[in-house]
């Protein structure tokens, strides 16, 4: 271990690195933070809608609910954010050891996939528990040349019943740095909008619907058949604030004033000072374009996990409330900046069964006022039939290290 630590080269991505990121696969890891929600409640899901602009009266009204499939309020697919205590077991001197410190110091990181798989429905009263771990590390070249390595992690969430809820894999590249340099030096021209183009804007909210209870059957599906486009926009620090009080912080420890004292009195490098000096946290630059430019973009941007959710939107629309959002897939290739507006736009690419499951395949993608993709996504839906309604898809395994287990045992493969 000493040996491996001593190979390494802050900035370099070496084998000893990779070596040791490879012995942590399977490894529980500790959270640091609590999450926002320890338990679903009728307020909370009502605030993460609303922070990303769903106002369906499946996650929002109780009475409306209680006539569904569901008998009652559910949460959005991606609301297991805000949820998920920590049952990672505290680590012995030898995991400790193992876990300390970043093995890819240095270089460059960036969310680039998110993957999920949901299984049932977090309902009001749920808790939730939750296991992160890494379950894959692959060197590859990076897109503008050099080497990175494509770390994979498992955040697991199961309910208070012990049931497997749903798994969020996501993916980070790490790569040397040279790659996040050519990155931020990429242009990025930003133009006043016109009364035209917000009005075009207004028209598609003032125009968008959801299926609801009326049920999309499978039958009547086709493909090539079109999502209604979905528009959030022009993006505003108001609407990161607003996604803030339903996704709650996630990066930094929740609190402020005193509270916040006591995080940044332990961990310094979290609040690097503003232009008055002031200690801030890191996570800033999403609302503080100041602190983007400093790191050398050009101005603040959304959240991969804003994007996820905004797919999740468009889908939930559409294939209503009697039908079952199985799985999602997005890669975060560009920024989203303050200032630009994202049409969530998407098309059935395949119609299949699979297990006794009715499902359809969606391609989707967040594009935005410049004509770019700035995150491709795939997804596979259950609809019912005609003859019958569907039924909850299972996962690998019923249990949380089951399904780690399963996904380290993919990764090896793959």
């Amino acid at each position: 271990m000493n040996q491996a630590r001593t190979d390494e080269q802050f900035g370099v991505l070496t084998d000893a690195a990779l070596e040791r990121s490879r012995g942590r696969l399977g490894i529980p890891i500790p959270q640091p933070n609590p999450p926002h929600n320890y338990e679903v409640t009728r307020d909370a899901v009502r605030h993460f809608a609303q922070g990303y602009g769903d106002d369906n009266p499946l996650y929002c009204d109780p009475a409306y609910a209680k006539t569904s499939r569901w008998e009652g309020v559910i949460a959005p697919p991606t609301f297991l954010y805000t949820m998920g205590e920590d049952i990672a077991p505290q680590p012995d001197a030898e995991t400790r050891a193992l876990l300390k410190g970043d093995p890819f110091a240095g270089l460059g990181s960036y969310q680039a996939v998110m993957e999920y798989e949901w299984w049932r429905p977090l309902r009001l009263g749920d808790s939730c528990r939750l296991l992160v771990t890494q379950v894959g590390v692959a060197a590859k070249l990076s897109k503008f040349g050099g080497r990175a390595a494509h770390v994979t992690k498992d955040y697991v969430y199961a309910n208070g019943q012990d049931q497997v809820v749903a798994l969020r894999r996501g993916t980070w590249i790490n790569a040397e740095r040279h790659t996040s340099k050519k990155r931020a030096k990429e242009a990025v021209t930003f133009e006043p909008y016109t009364p035209e183009q917000l009005k075009e804007i207004d028209t598609l909210y003032a125009v968008e619907t959801r299926r609801g209870a009326d049920p999309r059957y499978w039958e009547e599906v086709e493909v090539g058949d079109e999502l209604q486009p979905r528009v959030k926009g022009p993006l505003k620090t108001t609407d990161i604030v607003v996604w803030h009080v339903g996704w709650g912080m996630q990066l930094t420890p929740p609190g402020s004033f005193r509270l916040a004292y006591q995080v940044r009195r332990k961990a310094p490098g979290l609040f690097p000072p503003d232009p008055l000096n002031i200690p801030d946290t890191v996570q800033r630059l999403h609302w503080d374009p100041i602190r983007a430019r400093e790191l050398g973009l050009p101005t603040s941007y959304d959240y991969g996990g804003m994007r996820e959710t905004w797919l999740v939107h468009a889908i939930t629309d559409w294939i209503g409330d009697d039908a079952w959002l199985w799985r999602l897939r997005c890669e975060h290739r560009k920024f989203n900046y303050i200032g630009d507006t994202t049409w969530v736009r998407g098309n059935v690419s395949a119609k299949r069964v699979v297990d006794g499951h009715h499902v359809v395949d969606l391609d989707l993608r967040c594009e935005n006022q410049r004509g770019e993709i700035t995150t491709p996504a795939s997804a596979t839906v259950i609809l019912p039939t005609r003859a019958e309604a569907i039924a909850l898809p299972q996962p690998p395994a019923p249990t949380i290290d089951g399904v780690v287990a399963a996904d380290i045992e993919r990764f090896s493969i793959g």
